[in-house]
């Protein structure tokens, strides 16, 4: 995905360069680098610090429109950015500018001296170090990659932890192993400081649970402590005390009442007074996350569909579990009208594909894979060949926008369409037009 030329585009082309890996997990680096900063991460206001395999960045999302509906001034960091670089950094409610972002850059790229360092390490402390610098109530830092060694665990003490679903996803940097996948995000967790934890397998709530009692950290896990569901159009969440009656969450598909309900606890743990039950209510039925199941309506692929009377939808889930969550809410959607479904697909080279299709043979849907602009982009033909053992009908599309006029010029009801499978792809959609640049 290629980034819009800002003022700031050749210091991030320089800082990629001071480190061969674009992902090397270790926090010796960071650690160096912030305490040239004069460690910034210790100048926080009270951090909720969020990792997992899915779900994080809804979370996220959820944790800051609740803490904004209570009035909170919020920081937020998250990665991996759709268009421009700046969606990463959230400076009290407002991405940072590109000047500002320029200018902290070039000061951290002058503090790290030269030294090895990989991009996100550094970009997470150009981060921390604006953060630092602008006053807020409250920072929210999503995790990288894994946990304990990612860059963002240089943190000393969060205020809350949250450990949203643990599955399989970046095999080639934190293994097969569920339980040692879960024993990484759990690195996140700090002694005493209370965690909530999202809905997991036994075994990687057993290691997580082992790593809470380890450290003395209070813990609140979905469907022990609390859970949450939906009852007559509305969410509900059960906690241990209390009943919250809320409505719907604003991001589509069945399985953000857990993301939303993992956001509304975490929430409730920082003890703020102004976090009551209507900031919560706000908070869930106004969150938005784009490329997560996002409907879009404007820019020439949102037009072009309105036009034909289709429903066009973005989401970058890239692995099996994200790929089950999303055959389950487009299955829903289809169920009710019996429109017919189909997938403009495309995925980098390392993801399983194969378990990635395996989510759809109960749907059945058209599938057209493309190419797009990333190194590591699957080739098509590949995506074909995975589709077509998992029992899917499938074909090459020149490209999305190609794709898209495939789909429509057939022949029945307009379908319903999702350009899905990688957050590169959903950039590059976003980022033909301003209107769907997310702000």
């Amino acid at each position: 995905m290629s980034d819009h030329l800002r003022a700031h585009d050749a210091a991030l082309e320089r800082l990629r360069l001071l480190h061969p890996k674009l992902i090397d997990l270790s926090l010796g680096r960071m650690h160096r680098l912030c305490a040239a900063l004069d460690n910034p991460q210790r100048r926080l206001p009270p951090v909720v610090h969020v990792a997992g395999t899915n779900g994080k960045g809804s979370t996220v999302a959820f944790l800051r429109a609740i803490a904004e509906a209570a009035g909170l001034r919020v920081h937020v960091f998250t990665s991996p950015h759709l268009v421009r670089f700046a969606e990463r950094v959230r400076l009290a409610g407002t991405l940072i500018t590109e000047e500002h972002l320029a200018d902290v850059l070039e000061r951290v790229e002058r503090a790290n001296g030269g030294e090895a360092i990989t991009f996100f390490e550094i970009t997470a402390a150009a981060a921390f170090q604006a953060f630092s610098e602008a006053e807020a109530d409250l920072c929210l830092l999503e995790v990288g990659l894994g946990g304990s060694l990612d860059a963002t665990n240089v943190l000393e003490r969060p205020a809350v932890s949250v450990i949203a679903p643990v599955d399989h996803d970046h095999r080639e940097f934190l293994g097969d192993s569920i339980a040692g996948i879960a024993g990484e995000k759990a690195g996140i967790i700090k002694r005493g400081a209370p965690v909530v934890v999202g809905r997991q397998s036994d075994e990687a709530f057993a290691v997580i649970e082992a790593r809470a009692q380890a450290l003395g950290a209070p813990m609140q896990a979905m469907g022990v402590e609390f859970d949450a569901w939906n009852e007559r159009g509305r969410m509900v969440i059960q906690l241990e005390d209390r009943l919250l009656d809320l409505p719907l969450p604003s991001l589509a598909g069945p399985h953000q009442i857990d993301n939303a309900a993992l956001a509304a606890v975490a929430a409730l743990q920082l003890r703020e007074a102004r976090i009551d039950e209507p900031a919560i209510a706000a908070g869930i039925a106004t969150a938005v996350w784009p490329a997560r199941m996002q409907r879009l309506t404007r820019g020439p692929f949102g037009e072009r569909a309105r036009a034909a009377g289709a429903d066009l939808w973005l989401d970058g889930g890239h692995n099996p579990h994200a790929a089950a969550a999303l055959a389950r809410t487009v299955g829903d959607m289809a169920a009710r009208d019996g429109r017919p479904v189909a997938l403009i697909c495309g995925l980098l080279a390392n993801k399983d594909v194969d378990g990635f299709f395996a989510a759809f043979t109960g749907l059945q849907p058209r599938i057209l894979a493309v190419p797009f602009e990333a190194d590591a982009a699957s080739p098509p033909g590949r995506l074909v060949e995975a589709a077509t053992r998992a029992g899917l009908r499938a074909e090459v599309g020149e490209g999305a926008r190609q794709a898209l006029e495939t789909v429509l010029a057939g022949d029945g009801p307009p379908p319903h369409i999702v350009i899905c499978g990688s957050l590169y792809l959903a950039g590059e959609v976003l980022a033909m037009s301003e209107s769907t640049w997310p702000t």
